[in-house]
C-alpha cells in the first residue's frame, strides 16, 4: 500500500461487457487530465489482453526498469506514467492463467509499481463483474468509478450488473459514459444514432448518478488508437478531443462534490471545570 500513498484519486473505468470503447476512453481521459496539468498515471489491469501498450505507442519489448525488491518504473508515454502485463510479456504471448495467478500479476502491477505523487491514477479495469474488481477494491482505498457503455440495451444489460457489483463494495458511482452515441456523416454531416439513443442517460438515472460524457462513433478515435497516438494527442483542439476534455472536467466536478459531502470529523472540546 505504500506505493498508493502518494496517489489522491484512484478511479476505476469498468464496463460490463468488452467491446464498448473503455480502454479508448481510458487512454484519452488520462490524457485529457494531463494536458489539464494534472499528473496522471494509467494501469493496464486487464491481464488477459491489455491493450494499453498498443494504443500508447509503446514498442513492443519496451520493459519497465525492475529495482531491488522486485520495485518496477512506470513507463512514461505522452506524458502519463503507465504500466501492464503487456510491458512484462511478448505481445502474441496468451496468458493461460487460473483466477489466483491473474490476481497475483495485478497485484503486482499495482503495488510494486513505483508510481510519483499523482493526481489521478485511471485504472483500466477488464470486463465484467471478476477477481480483479474485488481484489482492487479489497486493497486500495478507490475514489470512485466510471462505467462506459453503449446505448444498446445488450451493452446496458451488462453495465447495470457492473454498478451493482460497485454498490455492494462500496465504492462511489462516479458517473455513466455513453459511448459511441452518434455517429456523424464525414461527407454530408447527417446525425445517426446507430447503436440506439439515451440508453446512458437512462442507465445514469436508474442508478441516481449522472451523465458525465456522450462520446462519438468516429473513425478518428479508432485509427488514433491503432496508431499509438491517442486522438486527444493528435487533434487536441478538435470536437473529439474537448468531449474528452469534458469528460475529465465532469470526472474532477464529481471528485470535487463528493468531498464536499463528506462529513466534517468530530472536534474535542477540552475545557476547565
Amino acid at each position: 500500500m505504500e506505493s498508493l500513498a502518494t496517489i489522491k484519486h484512484i478511479i476505476c473505468i469498468a464496463s460490463g461487457k468488452g467491446g464498448v470503447g473503455k480502454s479508448t476512453t481510458a487512454v484519452n481521459l488520462a490524457v485529457a487530465l494531463h494536458q489539464q496539468g494534472y499528473k496522471t498515471g494509467l494501469l493496464d489491469a486487464d491481464i488477459y489482453g491489455p491493450s494499453l501498450p498498443l494504443m500508447l505507442g509503446v514498442p513492443d519489448g519496451t520493459r519497465p526498469q525492475v529495482k531491488p525488491g522486485k520495485i518496477m518504473l512506470p513507463l512514461v508515454a505522452h506524458g502519463i506514467e503507465t504500466n501492464s502485463i503487456g510491458f512484462l510479456v511478448d505481445a502474441k504471448t496468451a496468458m493461460v492463467w487460473r483466477a489466483p495467478m491473474i490476481v497475483g500479476a495485478f497485484n503486482q502491477l499495482l503495488l510494486n509499481t513505483q508510481w510519483s505523487a499523482l493526481d489521478y491514477l485511471i485504472i483500466d479495469l477488464p470486463p465484467g463483474t471478476g477477481d480483479i474488481q474485488l481484489s482492487l477494491t479489497q486493497t486500495a482505498r478507490v475514489s470512485g468509478a466510471v462505467i462506459v457503455t453503449t446505448p444498446q440495451d445488450v451493452a446496458l444489460s451488462d453495465a447495470r450488473k457492473g454498478m451493482e457489483m460497485f454498490r455492494k463494495v462500496r465504492v462511489p458511482l462516479l458517473g455513466v459514459v455513453e459511448n459511441m452515441s452518434q455517429h456523424v456523416c464525414s461527407n454530408c454531416g447527417h446525425i445517426e444514432t446507430i447503436f440506439g439513443e439515451g440508453g446512458g442517460d437512462r442507465l445514469a438515472q436508474d442508478f441516481d448518478t449522472p451523465l458525465i460524457g456522450s462520446l462519438p462513433l468516429d473513425r478518428l478515435i479508432r485509427s488514433q488508437g491503432d496508431a499509438g497516438t491517442p486522438v486527444t494527442i493528435a487533434q487536441p483542439d478538435g470536437p473529439i478531443a474537448r468531449a474528452y476534455h469534458s469528460l475529465a472536467d465532469a470526472l474532477r466536478d464529481r471528485l470535487a462534490r463528493q468531498v464536499e459531502a463528506r462529513p466534517a470529523a468530530p472536534t474535542i472540546d477540552v475545557t476547565d471545570d
